[in-house]
């Protein structure tokens, strides 16, 4: 396992299409800060994406587990994940932070009896800050999404890497990631969907994400079908060029090295 500091995409998938045909992996996000290892939204194929990573992630080394929200695409691997992290419940370690509506009610994800085996299962709830033995992170207000949603803002030596996940645009989040160094946007869409009940983001507005929080960087990623057709790489760097900000599309095992953004 990489002892640096980082963030790695092991899968950049977002819609259904995507990932049932796994044109993009559906795999999660690999977190390296403060000398913690956290995946965040476990989606289908993270653990075979850990072992397959170079250098592999060894997951029995993982401190934490993080759900955003429970959908399938966010959560899939979350069980098989908790079981390795413990190695099999024979270990009584590593966190799960989550939604409420994940652990309980018609739509948990979370397996009774693999809830014991974590050290702790924490409730995630809108505008609350967490702490992993001296790394800290943040939620943003609920998210316009089917789901019971939250954005990750995790406070890195002072500076804000924050995930806006799944939700539909809502001006009233802005506040919630201002001033974020890294901001990692969900754009699942290239144009908006003639449905209301669609709740993602589309191209139209991450520009105007971008416009009112104008962050350091910016990570494009959770792909769907239409972003696929237009070249996220090409999206970003007419973002770039448009905006004036460094926005890059993520890519499946693309790694940021967080050295840069360090104390030092």
């Amino acid at each position: 396992m990489d002892q640096a500091d980082h963030i790695k995409f092991l899968g950049t998938a977002g819609a259904r299409f995507v990932v049932a045909k796994q044109l993009r992996s559906s795999a999660g996000v690999y977190a390296r800060m403060k000398g913690k290892n956290i995946i965040l939204d476990p989606g289908p194929g993270t653990l075979v994406r850990c072992a397959k990573s170079k250098p592999p992630i060894d997951v029995t080394k993982l401190d934490a587990l993080i759900l955003t929200h429970a959908h399938i695409d966010h959560s899939n691997d979350v069980n098989i994940m908790i079981d390795a992290m413990t190695n099999g419940g024979l270990t009584k370690r590593g966190l799960l932070f989550a939604p409420h509506e994940c652990v309980a009610g018609e739509n948990a994800v979370v397996l009774p009896y693999l809830r014991s085996f974590v050290q702790d299962i924490v409730i995630l709830k809108p505008h609350e800050s967490y702490t992993l033995d001296g790394l800290s992170f943040s939620t943003s207000a609920r998210h316009r999404h089917p789901a019971e949603t939250y954005g990750v803002v995790f406070d890195y030596w002072g500076r804000k890497i924050s995930f806006m996940v799944d939700t539909k645009y809502d001006p009233e989040l802005m506040a919630d990631y201002a001033d974020s160094d890294i901001l990692v946007v969900n754009v699942v869409r290239f144009t908006p969907h003639e449905s209301s009940d669609v709740m993602h983001l589309c191209v139209d507005d991450v520009r105007e994400i971008l416009k009112r929080l104008h962050p350091r960087r910016a990570v494009l990623t959770h792909f769907g079908m239409t972003m696929l057709k237009a070249k996220p790489w090409v999206v970003a760097s007419e973002l770039t060029e448009e905006l004036g900000i460094d926005v890059i599309a993520a890519s499946d095992g693309m790694s940021i090295e967080l050295q840069e953004e360090s104390h030092q």
